[in-house]
């Protein structure tokens, strides 16, 4: 595999992203069911874009990081054949973290004009350790029930969960198919010698629950994600159980829009991802059937 930056997608990606990830959404694995929405076509999942960006950003940086906070919007999908690369601004940032401006974008087709396919902004923590992590400012607020009542069988309050443990041969496919090889989650030693117990499950990875359980559960097939805000307040170590839940907070039904917090736990109940989520479901396939808390 070529991990250079601009990368060409590929139908293969979205399959190898959608197993690693367990989101087999059909807008990202199903072209026949992709070309019945208004994509037109399958779509690159979100948190494979954002593993794309975590692989350019940490060989810009002048010394190791982890990311530990994502902010990305998805103005326009990334589609088999894009070539996609990543520009990063500097922003200013609170001491002792380093924040760029993100973007993705693709030139598309030949002729086609580039466009832009998330865009956010990326902080990430300089010679990072547990204690390092443990000092983040993480929101422990529960974020209100608002909006609409109801919409295709959805309402404020409904939860999902899903658990799993990511292993060492998920995080050799993560590596082999992003070229995401920070030394925090490819260098055992590396991260051992920072006061981690071992590789540190990458923030992409993580954030991949909230992919599978948005993309396959809540609100169900055919979600679309329009913005993901991220923030990492411990690490994840491998062959953890980690759980991760989200929770319907408000419903737009003028819009076919759906807001949800979003939290992945450890095996002891610490919080190791939290974040927020905006999606689409105007091509939901099970529009009105309902969906179990």
């Amino acid at each position: 595999m070529n991990d250079a930056l601009p990368r060409v997608l590929s139908q293969r990606d979205f399959d190898r992203f959608a197993a690693l990830s367990r989101d087999d959404n059909p807008i990202h694995c199903d072209p026949a069911f992709a070309r019945g929405t208004h994509f037109g076509a399958t779509v690159a999942h979100g948190m494979f874009l954002f593993s794309l960006l975590c692989a350019h950003t940490w060989r810009q940086l002048p010394g190791a990081a982890l990311p530990v906070g994502q902010t990305l919007m998805f103005p326009t999908p990334a589609f088999v054949g894009d070539a996609v690369q990543v520009a990063l601004a500097p922003q200013p940032a609170l001491a002792g973290l380093v924040a760029y401006g993100t973007t993705v974008g693709s030139a598309g087709e030949p002729g086609e004009a580039p466009r832009v396919t998330a865009v956010g902004e990326s902080i990430w923590l300089p010679d990072a350790s547990p204690g390092g992590l443990a000092r983040q400012p993480v929101e422990t607020g529960q974020a209100s029930e608002a909006g609409d009542a109801g919409l295709y069988g959805l309402c404020p309050g409904q939860e999902a969960s899903a658990s799993r443990a990511f292993t060492a041969a998920d995080l050799d496919e993560y590596i082999t198919l992003t070229g995401d090889a920070n030394p925090y989650h490819a260098d055992p030693g590396f991260a051992r010698a920072r006061g981690f117990d071992g590789p540190v499950v990458p923030l992409p990875l993580l954030a991949g629950m909230f992919s599978d359980l948005l993309g396959t559960r809540l609100p169900g097939r055919g979600t679309g994600w329009m913005k993901q805000s991220l923030r990492l307040a411990s690490a994840a170590r491998l062959d953890e159980p980690l759980t991760a839940r989200v929770r319907i907070v408000r419903l737009r039904a003028g819009k076919d829009l759906v807001n949800l917090a979003s939290v992945v736990t450890g095996a002891d109940g610490r919080v190791v991802v939290q974040g927020e989520s905006l999606v689409l479901v105007r091509n939901l396939a099970d529009k009105g059937a309902g969906h179990a808390a």
